[in-house]
């Protein structure tokens, strides 16, 4: 593989930014690559590596790009190069494109009941779990195997701490007032999701001072707080599960059309 398009590839989940990989997998005829060649295009609009330039490598881009945007899965494209790009001296070559997306990352911010059952609940997932709290004996190895575990104030950590667009921010402190810190630092951050734990009359005043401080009512919106699907849940268990249901759910999201088209089709089978 091309050592450009190596790095690059290294680099996209320090970055959180998802690409699109092409693999000239065969080429017939004329072609300007070999088999193995491989272009990168990234959600940012870096270009690394190549599979030909001219008009190859742009309709290759375009379909990139169309990959992006539907997150959609891996598709063998055979290009025509004479008929379908007019490229002299005909030939074909056949391109894999390959979605790349960084591994999300689930930041738990209070290691207490709620905070041990979702990590371990979504260990199953997928998730980089990093577990936040300011009690060296609730954010330990043995309550929290195989997460990474910082052990700072929150107010350090809400200083510090810079979200990325692939996290998934949990907010279950031991404290209202560390939730009201964490909530103010990030409701207008780039991650995926935020979620904050509290009855409907806490979260009420919470966003009223989120308001009150000038925060933009699109930001507050997309906060997820009471956090968690309403299945009825109780006990820390239960809260977890409904918790991680609701992962899921953004983890998963789909245009309510095509969400319907699906059930839709689930259902005639």
């Amino acid at each position: 593989m091309d050592e450009r398009v190596l790095r690059e590839l290294l680099q996209l989940e320090t970055r959180g930014e998802r690409a699109v990989l092409a693999t000239v997998v065969r080429t017939r005829g004329s072609a300007p690559q070999v088999s193995g060649a491989r272009l990168l295009w990234t959600e940012s609009g870096r270009l690394v590596g190549t599979v030909g330039g001219g008009s190859i490598e742009l309709a290759v881009v375009e379909r990139a790009k169309r990959v992006l945007q539907d997150g959609g899965a891996p598709q063998l494209v055979d290009f025509d190069l004479g008929a379908d790009l007019a490229m002299a001296g005909g030939g074909a070559m056949d391109v894999f494109l390959e979605l790349i997306a960084p591994r999300p990352r689930l930041v738990i911010f209070g290691a207490g009941h709620v905070g041990r059952e979702v990590a371990e609940i979504a260990s199953r997932l997928g998730f980089e779990r990093w577990v936040v709290d300011d009690r060296t004996e609730y954010a330990s190895e043995e309550r929290f195997p195989g997460c990474r575990l910082l052990v700072q104030p929150f107010a350090e950590v809400a200083r510090s701490f810079e979200p990325q667009n692939r996290d998934y921010l949990l907010i279950v402190t031991h404290g209202h007032r560390h939730d009201d810190l964490l909530l103010q630092a990030f409701v207008q951050g780039p991650q995926k999701y935020l979620g904050m734990i509290g009855s409907k009359t806490k979260v009420a005043e919470a966003f009223a001072r989120l308001r009150a401080s000038g925060v933009p009512e699109e930001a507050i919106a997309r906060v997820h707080s009471p956090v968690g699907l309403p299945i009825g849940a109780l006990t820390p268990a239960e809260i977890g599960v409904s918790i991680v249901a609701e992962l899921v759910q953004e983890l998963r999201r789909i245009p309510d059309g095509l969400q319907k088209e699906l059930y839709r089709g689930q259902a005639a089978e």
